[in-house]
């Protein structure tokens, strides 16, 4: 399900800059600018979806691995690719999923992170998310602006 959405948000964003990028050409409608801020923050709204529902796919898979099946449990997450002397006293796991998170857990309380892309994903998704919740508000804004300067002359 995770990965479908995130085909689908990845998806969307190609159109979305696509529609941007067309922006360059001639015949492009008017006013221009309110359009192009306006495909361009749907644009890196679909981005973030898009990489937002790619690690919750990771966090979701990492969940659905613990008690299926025969040396299940602790997490194969917290224990592939990882030393003997890290994964020692391993007892349990924490899934989080805003902010996507798949922390390890030992006995002694010490917690490690099962997967390190999970920290770029988080940051990514919501900078993109910010920014183009930024550009919807500035669109807004300057035809509030626009409106004023008008009702001025």
């Amino acid at each position: 399900m995770g990965l479908a959405l995130s085909l689908v948000c990845a998806v969307a964003a190609l159109v979305s800059a696509a529609r941007a990028a067309a922006m360059a050409l001639p015949g492009r409608p008017q006013p221009w600018p309110d359009h192009l801020l306006r495909r361009t923050a749907a644009t890196l709204g679909w981005a973030a979806g898009a990489v937002y529902a790619l690690g919750l796919a990771g966090v979701a898979w990492s969940e659905a691995e613990v008690g299926d099946g025969a040396d299940s449990t602790p997490a194969p997450a917290c224990r592939m690719g990882f030393d003997p002397e890290t994964i020692k006293g391993l007892t349990h796991h924490r899934a989080s999923y805003l902010p996507l998170r798949f922390d390890c857990v030992r006995e002694d309380g010490s917690v490690y992170v099962s997967d390190p892309d999970l920290l770029w994903m988080n940051w990514t998704w919501a900078v993109l998310a910010l920014t183009a919740a930024l550009l919807f508000l500035g669109l807004h804004y300057r035809a509030e602006l626009r409106a004023r300067w008008d009702a001025v002359r």
